[in-house]
């Protein structure tokens, strides 16, 4: 993802209209709003929903059925761990435990100050090294205790 512009609501209106006429529009406009602002500001539901003239309701039920929309800026860090049954069994729960004191946060929470978002997932594909997590799509495999601190630490900056 390229940097993020600040919501605009012209330039919103403006992708809204160029991308109207495609059949299907609902999604190449919610895509390409999210790329261009990083997320799909509430505001947006009712400028898609006047334009394609359908409910507001039905453009916030496509935004929120999509797991990869989003509906705030996301975090400047991502930091996903394994919570699947092999990681689990390899020291997981406990290096989840230690992720979520360190941050204060619980999975699904993203700090304050907007610096890093915390994230369960169910499979990093990595079940050979687990545990295992992904920080800024980076993915670490045979996650100990120092290596999740460096990690922290990383988020940190």
């Amino acid at each position: 993802m390229t940097q993020a512009l600040a919501w605009n609501s012209l330039v919103a209106q403006r992708i809204i209209d160029e991308k109207k006429a495609l059949p299907g529009a609902m999604l190449p406009i919610l895509h390409e709003l999210q790329e261009t602002f990083g997320y799909i500001d509430k505001e947006a539901e009712t400028l898609i929903a006047e334009t394609l003239n359908v409910s507001r309701a039905e453009v916030h039920g496509v935004v929120t059925f999509y797991p990869d929309f989003r509906l705030q800026a996301p975090a400047a860090h991502s930091l996903k761990l394994c919570r699947a049954e092999a990681c689990q069994s390899r020291g997981g729960d406990d290096l989840a435990a230690r992720a979520t004191a360190a941050l204060g946060l619980e999975f699904g929470e993203t700090t304050a100050d907007g610096r890093v978002h915390l994230q369960a997932v169910y499979c990093l594909g990595l079940c050979s090294v687990a545990p295992s997590a992904m920080l800024d799509g980076k993915i670490v495999g045979r996650l100990d205790e120092k290596k999740l601190d460096t990690l922290l630490a990383q988020v940190e900056r």
